[in-house]
Order: structure tokens, then C-alpha cells, then sequence
């Protein structure tokens, strides 16, 4: 209903939609467009996507194209973004969840050495849990509220962090957790760079050092992202492009590529 709304209201009434993009977290079917998340979009589970937007939005099935939004972020930044050039690289977005994407010669790589199943390290086990408890928005919530006793969005503890001690040990902690999960995830794919976007990176000034000491001993580089939300929205329209035209000289980002170690 939403989707549909805003399609009407952005485009003409004249144009003839000819497909759509479309970025989602895992757990998800991307040939056939059915979502499996119970942590998120519950509403969404099971339901048959494709169809869906092709009755709400006018256009055919076959030009509905979904992709990891992960993937998508950091085919973004690969192309205009902090990435541009990097040969071996990953992509982390932060938020609610975690999202990841390899990239190995400008290709998303969902296999290959040093990369977890899929590409995916939300769901690895890590400590008493796993990745996703520790390095998402309701951790840095948590973690406030046992430091204050209140409760605060992300973007008030990072306003808080220059003058509070508080909000400043909360961002350390995140920063150095941060680290670590890089390492335990990433070390062994051995990335030229690994890019941090997601609504947490917007905060980056507040925990990217403590970040960068836990692989002080890596040759890894962390980046921000430049784009922030305009890279999954380039991401996506280069996807999809690249699926569904003939477009000379671009790279292969259709997530059933996969690019094995280089």
C-alpha cells in the first residue's frame, strides 16, 4: 500500500513503469522474492513480493529485481562512493541489524575464502550470542540505559557524547566491539578496506578510533561512507540495470555472481 502510494505520487501518470529495484535484508529468496525475516518485516513472511508490487505497481513481474541491501550499499560505494578503486573490499551497514557484502574485483562476492555463508555476518556466533547482538542500534540503547538509567535514541547519545561520560564510554564500548567483530569476521578475507555506512556510521566520529585501534596490527583501512543513503539507492538502479538492459561497460553486481577468491 505504501509502495504504491509513493510510486503514484512520484511518477507521471504517463509513464509506464518498466521495472523496480528493490533492497532487503536477509533472510530473503531474491529469484523469487519471497521473505523469510521473523526478526523484522514479519507482516512480510512468506509472502510472495513479486507478485505483490507487480499488481500495486502496474509493471511486469520480471522487472521487479530484489538484492541484498548490503550488497547494494556497497555497490554504490564501489562506484562513486569511499570505495572507488578498492579492490578487495567489504561493506558493513549498522542500524537496526547488520549488514555485509564482500566484494572481490568488483563483483559481490557470496563465496570464496575468508567469506562467510552468503556473505552474511548478522548471524555469525559470536560470544554468548551472536554478531547481530552486540553491534546494532538496541546495543548502544542497552548500554546507555545501564550507564544513565534513561532511555535515548542513537543520535542524542551521539550529541551527548563530547560533554557526558556516559554517552562517551557508550560509543568506546560500541567502537571497540566494533573492532572486534571486524576482525573475528573479516580477518581472513583480508579486505583493502572495509566501508561503515548504516545510521550508526553517522556517528563514526564518536567510536572509529576506538575501532581502528582494536586492528591497529591488520592492513585493513576503515572508511565511511560518503554516499550514506544514496549508495543503496545507486546500488540498486545499477542492478538492476545491469540485469535487466544491455549496458555497455558496466561491472557484474547481479547478486548471482559469484566471485570465487582472486
Amino acid at each position: 500500500m505504501t509502495i504504491g502510494t509513493l510510486a503514484a505520487t512520484l511518477l507521471p501518470q504517463q509513464i509506464l513503469l518498466e521495472g523496480i529495484a528493490v533492497t532487503i535484508p536477509n533472510p530473503f529468496d531474491y529469484e523469487r522474492g519471497i521473505s523469510y525475516m521473523r526478526h523484522k518485516y514479519q507482516q512480510l513472511y512468506g509472502e510472495d513480493l513479486r507478485q505483490g508490487l507487480s499488481q500495486k505497481l502496474g509493471c511486469n513481474p520480471t522487472g521487479i529485481h530484489f538484492l541484498n541491501d548490503a550488497a547494494a550499499f556497497l555497490i554504490g560505494e564501489l562506484d562513486q562512493g569511499a570505495a572507488v578503486g578498492v579492490r578487495r573490499g567489504v561493506g558493513i551497514t549498522l542500524g537496526t541489524g547488520v549488514g555485509s557484502a564482500f566484494t572481490v574485483a568488483g563483483q559481490i562476492a557470496v563465496h570464496g575464502l575468508g567469506i562467510p555463508p552468503g556473505g552474511e555476518i548478522w548471524n555469525l556466533p559470536y560470544r554468548d550470542g551472536i554478531v547481530e547482538t552486540f553491534l546494532s542500534t538496541a546495543t548502544i540503547q542497552r548500554e546507555y540505559a545501564r550507564l544513565t538509567g534513561m532511555p535515548a535514541e542513537v543520535h542524542e547519545i551521539a550529541s551527548f557524547a563530547r560533554e557526558q561520560p556516559q554517552a562517551h564510554q557508550t560509543f568506546k564500548h560500541f567502537g571497540q566491539e566494533l573492532g572486534r567483530v571486524l576482525r573475528y569476521t573479516c580477518e581472513a578475507f583480508a579486505p583493502e578496506c572495509i566501508v561503515l555506512g548504516g545510521g550508526i556510521s553517522r556517528a563514526a566520529t564518536e567510536f572509529l578510533n576506538h575501532t581502528k585501534n582494536e586492528l591497529v596490527d591488520l592492513a585493513i583501512q576503515l572508511r565511511v561512507s560518503i554516499l550514506f543513503d544514496h549508495a543503496a539507492l545507486i546500488g540498486a538502479g545499477m542492478s538492476w540495470r545491469q540485469k535487466h538492459t544491455q549496458w555497455e561497460g558496466s561491472r557484474n553486481y547481479t547478486p548471482n555472481n559469484f566471485a570465487e577468491q582472486a
